[in-house]
């Protein structure tokens, strides 16, 4: 089982910043996948970022390449993701995720292949 708890969010002006972090806890293998993903009202739920904790590769929704950035500090069993050059588009609920099952890489920011989610947290971005 895998505990995840998001915090960070807020409301922000177009072309502002925020942080977002997710806390793990739990079984570590249950952690391999790491991911944000976020939902819009009355949209799908999308993957915005992700990683395989034993690599370095990331992968990005193309909507965010170059704004936002994904990251850990595993000595705090934290997942971060930086947004900056936010925009009312980057609004949503944001959730953190993460799974055990191996995956090719068009599945990272597949919300079906997460088994383990956060309860979320709101980011509004006004202009």
């Amino acid at each position: 089982q895998v505990q995840l708890v998001e915090s960070g969010g807020g409301s922000v002006q177009a072309g502002g910043s925020l942080r977002l972090s997710c806390a793990a806890s739990g079984d570590t293998d249950g952690r391999k996948y790491m991911a944000w993903f976020r939902q819009a009202p009355g949209k799908e739920r999308e993957g915005v970022a992700a990683f395989y904790t034993y690599s370095a590769s990331v992968l990005y929704a193309d909507s965010v390449k170059g704004r936002f950035t994904i990251s850990r500090d595993t000595a705090k069993n934290t997942v971060y993701l930086q947004m900056n050059s936010l925009k009312p588009e980057d609004t949503a609920m944001y959730y953190c995720a993460s799974d055990r099952n191996w995956k090719y890489s068009y599945m990272l920011l597949d919300p079906a292949r997460y088994l383990y989610w956060g309860q979320g947290t709101q980011v509004t971005v006004s202009s």
